[in-house]
């Protein structure tokens, strides 16, 4: 830092009269002025999660419009949206503007500065192809060690995922920004510790979301293989949204989906 020398010609303290408490107190506040502009904290930051996932969101939203509105949709974008249109709210972009208004209102009640680094989003997608690549190394090594396995590949289970932006965008939407929250609440409400109404919360949610894919006409049938396996997932993408935030939880989803559907 550059010296003030008029500050000096004008007795003003220099660094050899400070006591070393007030240095003290200037090392802590670089530091957590160090931490609060990292890539860990920063891309955990709902205002990054948003710019994160637009590209989803586009690419769903405009792909769906593009194949016409009766093209099959994503299990969890269709019930968010039979929601909305039993509280009479039935505008085509309501869905996607709430998720972005959500964010950004999540956003405004946690944070005080609106920090954006474009250069932050590159470590994140590199981020969720690791983990998404670890996640298909987990279902791998399930593949060989499950004793009850009779020869149905992985990639065929997850082949039926309609949409795989979609999956990653509105499943994560519901089971994890949605439903883990007001689950962890809930509990909370009930007497639950706040760290055991967290863990409780992602272990019922990942239930939830395995057992999502076996309802309705569209959903698979069910297997115990391919449900564990998915309450597996879905403890991941938990685990992901409660220590990595939104974005990299959808980020992940979305590119798992995207390599299953896409490796031999």
């Amino acid at each position: 830092m550059l010296h003030d020398v008029d500050a000096d010609l004008r007795g003003a303290e220099s660094p050899l009269q400070r006591s070393p408490g007030a240095a003290d107190d200037d090392s802590l506040s670089d530091g957590a002025s160090a931490a609060a502009d990292s890539y860990w904290a920063l891309s955990r930051m709902p205002l990054t999660s948003l710019v994160f996932i637009l590209p989803l969101v586009l690419a769903y939203e405009g792909g769906v419009l593009f194949l016409g509105r009766s093209s099959p949709r994503n299990g969890a974008d269709v019930w968010l949206r039979h929601i909305l249109d039993a509280l009479g709210f039935g505008e085509y972009f309501l869905l996607p503007v709430l998720t972005i208004l959500g964010l950004l209102a999540w956003q405004h009640i946690e944070h005080d500065r609106w920090r954006f680094k474009p250069w932050v989003l590159v470590g994140m997608a590199a981020e969720c192809l690791f983990l998404a690549v670890v996640l298909v190394g987990l279902a791998r090594l399930q593949n060989r060690l499950w004793p009850l396995q009779l020869g149905a590949g992985l990639e065929g289970i997850f082949a039926r995922f309609i949409g795989f932006c979609g999956a990653g965008l509105y499943e994560e939407v519901l089971f994890r920004l949605l439903m883990l929250p007001a689950v962890a609440w809930g509990l909370e409400r009930v007497g639950t510790p706040p760290s055991s109404s967290v863990l409780w919360s992602a272990v019922i949610t990942s239930l939830l979301f395995s057992a999502a894919h076996y309802v309705g006409p569209l959903g698979d049938s069910f297997e115990l293989y391919s449900f564990t396996f998915r309450t597996m997932a879905g403890l991941f993408f938990a685990l992901l949204f409660v220590v990595r935030g939104f974005g990299i939880a959808a980020g992940t989803h979305a590119a798992y989906d995207m390599l299953v559907g896409l490796l031999p």
